[in-house]
């Protein structure tokens, strides 16, 4: 029987350091949403002191004078229209593009001031369509950093086999294949992979999953989240898409022309209260479902269900829908991944056969998305749930309607009482302002004395 293929991955990198810096109080380690872990930070500081890019030529600057500071361990993601700097920007921090001005500091070290090919072996860099050597093998890609800084042929080696297992995909199966026998989402997983290698305290990651379909990316999101909880690195996310710098960012940076900063928070603040009509551009309309992306699975009940296996004799399979309380099963192949639904029926229809009965599982979702993707995979189907996996893809559980509907009323009623006490809070304000001039025009006599 054929087995469904792993679910795709993405992720970040990071190397112990001193850097003791503050964390900005709004930060990711700071953030209820994010997973607690017992895992120490090993991203760096990064702080950007006005960073310029002019060209010959230009009458403006590509970047102009951009000032901003990254705390250990966050993941801050920029954001903007075309042509507002922010790859620019972004590859400035590794000096594929040298700065015109300014000052680039890793754990408070400044950078600019460093050989070039030895600071890129020491930020992570991770690309779209993922970059990899055609004519490398899996391994070799991976290994390509680790060689050249004089890491010892036993440490590559285990290196590369921990660096597979991290984004989820089994070094016996893919240690020795080509990037052009790997789909899109396993070689972006295998550029994460590349680029954590050298264990660098920063990863850049300049649209990463912008070429592949939506649900891989989805996963690739996922992905890099749960890698994020476990590596804590400090990682700059460039993308166009405003849903995913929601779903991903610790912070956001919303920026103009030039990279000049309109707004620089938490996403929650961003939906909430965008500083201008420019950064509201840019939450568009329905702020609170997108708010669904600040919620994960794992803060939600994942349920149980029943379950039974490929392996499994038919008539115990029978039996099992029999005495179910529940109108389907859900069917796992042989690594304990969700394979088919099968419902009441599907065996007799398919004259015992489970080749030929039930429905493969189209979509599944992990314990780090989003309440908005497991909604999407809900809606979807008409079961009215969607099956969760762990870091392998193997079964934990479901998410139904009913739970993922509860939370959205209860997200809607939190919204209404923020509103509430805003408006209540700018009714204060105006009374106070309307009792102040009121006193000062008693004050004042006719003649303009006192």
């Amino acid at each position: 029987m054929p087995e469904p293929e792993p679910p795709t991955a993405a992720e970040p990198e990071g190397v112990p350091t001193s850097a003791g810096a503050t964390e900005p109080a709004d930060s990711g380690a700071a953030r209820a949403r994010s997973a607690p872990s017992s895992t120490a930070v090993t991203g760096a500081t990064l702080q950007l002191e006005n960073l310029s890019k002019r060209y010959p030529g230009a009458a403006l600057p590509a970047v102009d004078s951009v000032n901003m500071e990254i705390a250990a361990g966050e993941l801050v993601v920029l954001v903007g229209p075309s042509g507002c700097g922010k790859s620019t920007l972004l590859k400035m921090i590794n000096r594929l593009i040298e700065p015109s001005s300014g000052r680039i500091r890793i754990a408070g070290d400044d950078v600019t001031r460093i050989d070039p090919v030895k600071l890129r072996r020491k930020v992570g860099y991770a690309i779209q369509a993922s970059g990899l050597f055609p004519h490398m093998t899996v391994a070799e890609n991976i290994a390509l950093v680790p060689k050249m800084i004089g890491w010892s042929k036993a440490k590559v080696r285990s290196r590369v086999e921990e660096m597979l297992d991290l984004v989820g995909l089994d070094p016996g199966e893919f240690h020795g294949r080509y990037p052009r026998q790997l789909s899109g989402g396993q070689q972006q997983r295998v550029g994460v992979a590349r680029a954590l290698a050298a264990d660098p305290p920063v990863l850049l990651m300049d649209e990463p999953f912008g070429a592949v379909d939506p649900i891989t990316r989805d996963h690739l999101q996922d992905e890099l989240i749960r890698l994020q909880h476990e590596l804590h690195k400090t990682i700059v996310f460039v993308t166009h898409d405003f849903d995913e710098a929601i779903k991903l960012g610790d912070r956001i940076v919303v920026l103009r022309e030039q990279s000049h900063i309109a707004q620089f928070d938490t996403p929650e603040a961003i939906l909430t209260n965008p500083s201008d009509d420019f950064v509201s551009g840019f939450v568009g309309a329905g702020a609170a479902l997108k708010r669904l992306n600040l919620t994960r699975v794992r803060d939600v009940g994942i349920a149980d269900f029943p379950t039974v296996s490929v392996d499994d004799p038919l008539q115990s399979i029978f039996n099992r829908l029999r005495a179910s309380t529940h109108n389907e099963l859900l069917l796992l192949d042989r690594r304990g991944r969700p394979y088919k639904w099968l419902r009441r029926g599907d065996l007799m229809r398919a004259k015992g056969s489970l080749a030929r009965a039930g429905t493969l599982v189209n979509d599944y979702v992990t314990r780090d998305a989003t309440l908005r993707d497991a909604l999407e995979a809900v809606l979807t189907d008409s079961g009215g749930r969607v099956a969760v996996t762990g870091r392998h893809g193997e079964y934990i559980g479901v998410v139904d309607m009913e739970t993922l509907m509860n939370s959205v009323h209860e997200l809607l009623d939190a919204d209404r009482l923020t509103a509430l006490a805003a408006q209540h809070e700018l009714e204060d304000v105006r009374v106070q302002q309307v009792h102040e001039a009121q006193e000062g025009s008693t004050a004042i006599g006719p003649g303009g004395g006192r």
